[in-house]
């Protein structure tokens, strides 16, 4: 992989464990399941945490119904890539999650439980590259991700997650997925049907979207294949990364 001006390789023997958090199913599958797969392969531990069920996300079907389908969707999409420790916070409705400290506590905990050497989330930008408004609820987790990094480390932040036990743990990076101004670059080149498959698992959530909505190798393509022209690889995941 040659090297983009201001853009590195991840060194990605300076981890073992993982954690991944977005806020719906299928945030994870837009790209980074094909870095989850490289990093499961590589024999890392890589957990998902999904602030919501996206209960919200199909109009054609009620929450109540929308929720569990789309639960159990993501659960197929990660064991695609070898994750099999999917988990969902409660508390927190599709569109319309808020950053606070609720959503601030409930990562932190996670971290303490998982205790991973790198975090992973969706860039809170205002904007994708390429200008796309991100949507608010990604804006809010992941910026709760960053503050959460912190709070998980601290023994006096959110002191009662030590009375439930969980001691303090600092991941040592953040890898913030897809931001406007990226500083490192995953190179996926091997890992693009892996990728492609667990998007496929959505296929509710997908078809609801209908049939002039690009499929998910087309989708993957442009999205892994636009990012990896900076680098001179068939695909790529980037991402700016946060010690």
């Amino acid at each position: 992989m040659s090297d983009a001006p201001g853009l590195e390789p991840l060194d990605e023997s300076a981890f073992d464990s993982v954690l991944c958090v977005a806020a719906h199913p299928d945030d994870l599958e837009y790209g980074l399941a094909a870095a989850v797969d490289k990093w499961v392969r590589a024999g890392k531990t890589v957990t998902y945490l999904l602030a919501t069920r996206g209960e919200a996300g199909i109009e054609t079907m009620a929450p109540a119904e929308a929720g569990p389908l789309r639960e159990q969707e993501e659960r197929d999409g990660a064991a695609q890539v070898g994750v099999d420790v999917v988990e969902f916070l409660d508390g927190f409705s599709d569109g319309v999650v808020e950053h606070g400290l609720a959503l601030r506590r409930a990562i932190a905990r996670e971290i303490r439980i998982r205790r991973p050497d790198l975090l992973v989330t969706l860039t809170y930008a205002d904007s994708f590259p390429g200008g796309q408004v991100n949507q608010a609820d990604h804006r809010a987790v992941g910026l709760a991700v960053l503050d959460a990094k912190a709070d998980a480390g601290n023994r006096w932040i959110f002191p009662e997650l030590v009375d439930e036990g969980h001691e303090p743990w600092q991941a040592r990076q953040l890898f913030i997925a897809v931001d406007p101004q990226p500083s490192h670059v995953v190179d996926v080149s091997e890992h693009f049907d892996a990728a492609v498959a667990s998007l496929s698992a959505h296929a509710a959530y997908l078809e609801a979207l209908g049939p002039e909505y690009p499929s998910p190798t087309e989708l993957l393509g442009n999205i892994l294949g636009g990012q990896a022209e900076r680098v001179g690889v068939s695909y790529a995941v980037t991402g700016r990364l946060v010690g």
